[in-house]
Parts: C-alpha cells; sequence; structure tokens
C-alpha cells in the first residue's frame, strides 16, 4: 500500500454527544452535519447566525440545542467529538487543547494544525457514503471530484445500500462461507447497478441467492485487460472485473496504479519470460477459472513476444479456447487530454 496523508474514518455518532463551538455559518453547516448523523449536537456561541433557530427547530435527525455562551472546558466531558469555528489561532488552540485534555477528538474550522481529523467533501447516498479528502490542500478541488461522483451514483443507490443492511443480516442464507457470500454480494452489485432506478424487493433477494448457487464451483470466463499507459486508461467495466478478481496475472510493463484496483485477497503474480513458466501460468489461469475463480490476465498494448519469439498473446487466448473457457477481452480507454 502507497503512503496515506490521512486515514479515513466513519464516525458512527448516533445517540451520541457532540460539541459545536462558535456560531458562524461554517458552524452552522457543521452542526447540521452532525445532527443529521443522529448525534444530539449543543451549540456554544454568543450570537447565532441566520438558520441556526430553524435547524434547531427541525434537525434532520438526532438533536441541536443552542446554548448563547461562550464554551468552557467543563462543556467538553461526555462529548464524542468537537468542532470549533474559531476567530483567531489563539482561540483555535485554547479549544484544541481543552478537546485533547477531555480526550476528545476535535476539528477546528479552515485551521488544519489544530485538527486531530478532517472533513471531506461528501456524497450523500445514505446507507452508501463516499468521502473526499485532499489532506485540507485543495477543498474546491476535491468538491469538484464530489461532483464527477456524484453523476456517476444516481440517488437509487441509496435503496440498494439499505437493502444490503437489512439482507447482510441472514447471515448464513447467503453463503456458509466467505467465497459463497462474496458470489451473493458481487452477483447484489451487478444487479444494484442495472437497477439502481428503482427500489430492490424481496424477489431481487430470492434470485440473488439462486444466482449465487448456480454460480457455486460454475466454470468462469478469463478477462484479458488491455491496459494502456496509465491508470487514466482503465475503464469502468475494467475496473469492476479487477475488483472481483481471484487470480491476477499482470505484464510486468503494467502501471503498478492498476493493481491498486485488485482486491487485496487476490493472488498475484507477474507474467514470467520463459516459454515454461508461460505455459505454467496459462494453465494454472485455466484451472482455477474452470474451479470457478475469477481470473484477470492484465497486458500491455500489442503482441508480447515470448523468449522463443511467439506471440504470447495469441497463446493465452487459443490455450484458453482450447480449453472451452470464454474470454472478455476489455480494452483501454483513450487517454485524457
Amino acid at each position: 500500500m502507497h503512503a496515506l496523508a490521512t486515514l479515513p474514518v466513519f464516525f458512527k455518532l448516533a445517540g451520541k454527544r457532540a460539541l459545536v463551538a462558535g456560531g458562524d455559518e461554517p458552524a452552522l453547516w457543521k452542526a447540521e452535519l452532525l445532527a443529521a448523523t443522529g448525534a444530539h449536537v449543543d451549540v456554544y456561541s454568543d450570537a447565532f447566525a441566520d438558520g441556526f433557530i430553524e435547524l434547531a427547530h427541525a434537525p434532520p435527525a438526532g438533536s441541536l440545542t443552542l446554548h448563547r455562551r461562550r464554551w468552557r472546558g467543563e462543556d467538553l466531558a461526555g462529548a464524542a467529538i468537537a468542532i470549533g469555528a474559531c476567530t483567531d489561532d489563539a482561540d483555535a488552540e485554547a479549544f484544541a487543547a481543552a478537546a485533547r485534555e477531555a480526550g476528545v477528538p476535535v476539528n477546528v474550522v479552515d485551521r488544519p494544525a489544530f485538527c486531530d481529523f478532517q472533513f471531506g467533501a461528501i456524497v450523500n447516498r445514505s446507507p452508501l457514503v463516499v468521502a473526499i479528502s485532499t489532506d485540507g490542500g485543495a477543498p474546491v478541488f476535491g468538491q469538484a471530484i464530489r461532483s464527477l461522483i456524484e453523476a456517476l451514483l444516481p440517488s437509487g443507490f441509496s435503496r440498494w445500500a439499505e437493502a444490503a443492511k437489512t439482507w447482510r443480516s441472514k447471515g448464513d442464507r447467503l453463503g456458509k462461507t466467505p467465497a459463497a457470500k462474496r458470489r451473493f454480494w458481487e452477483r447484489f452489485a451487478d444487479v444494484a447497478m442495472q437497477n439502481a432506478t428503482r427500489a430492490p424487493v424481496e424477489s431481487d433477494l430470492v434470485q440473488l441467492l439462486s444466482d449465487a448457487e448456480v454460480s457455486k464451483n460454475a466454470a468462469q470466463p478469463i478477462t484479458l485487460i488491455d491496459v494502456g499507459d496509465s491508470v487514466e486508461t482503465l475503464t469502468l467495466a475494467a475496473v469492476r472485473a479487477l475488483r472481483r478478481g481471484d487470480l491476477i496475472v499482470f505484464d510486468k510493463d503494467v502501471p503498478e496504479a492498476v493493481l491498486d484496483f485488485a482486491r487485496r485477497e487476490a493472488r498475484r503474480h507477474a507474467f514470467p519470460s520463459s516459454r515454461e513458466e508461460i505455459v505454467a501460468s496459462v494453465d494454472e489461469m485455466i484451472a482455477s477459472a474452470a474451479a470457478g475463480k475469477h481470473v484477470i490476465c492484465l497486458r500491455t498494448a500489442g503482441p508480447a513476444a515470448g523468449a522463443d519469439g511467439e506471440d504470447t498473446t495469441k497463446y493465452i487466448e487459443n490455450a484458453i479456447q482450447e480449453a472451452g473457457l470464454p474470454i472478455i477481452i476489455l480494452t483501454s480507454a483513450a487517454p485524457p487530454r
């Protein structure tokens, strides 16, 4: 894994107490966001911007109480999270220090030096939630990326995510092994993608269970993905295929960033160069696919010559066809300009 500037986590705040210090518009947005999670939000300020009183009367969830005074250190006791909309660095430093002394994670709006955590741009398809962070470096850029993701995620996905929470409670009915459960959820993702405009119904669950059982140990096609010069040329279909791969074999010239889309649990190895090793690797691919595994072969554009001059790309395709397995070939997209 590459280095992370920050750790993405999601706080469960329903029923817990949250504290906001400040009554300006940035504090209003943070207070509404916290209330939307179901938290009980206490806001401390000598004055409140327009919108606070309306929010206190009708929060999106949870509750919100306004306290017309400055925050005090004892107010932080029992809080699960603390947000400060501070007027200067001295106020920010005092608030952050008091929160940490009380053992409360703290965020100070627009002052990352005093923050234990940061807010990102949010795509809300709750319970499906996507957060984008630029580590405080470019919030407007994060918001632009949010707009792109919002366009890709229909609002109907929220209903499928809600159904997933309900159906997950059915335990072994979805599969008695981790592999069986993953087959169910892979099929679930496909059906949700194809039917995002409607709500799932009980008959969908029945069909998904049937499909998962039918696919058990059934031979799977082998997916060949032609990779361009960079990760930006991967199509959405290629990314989805990588996310479900059990065995991933790749040319040594495939960009490392492409492999980051693969499941962490997937077995992966670089394609060998000698004829004997190529044959063994292709045999492994075929045996895995015949046993019901999802096999992905990542290859760079153009024919690849083996040690004896043979076109390895063509050999792979011929061997798979002779084994009676279907092939899915996904080409790369044009590079962005």
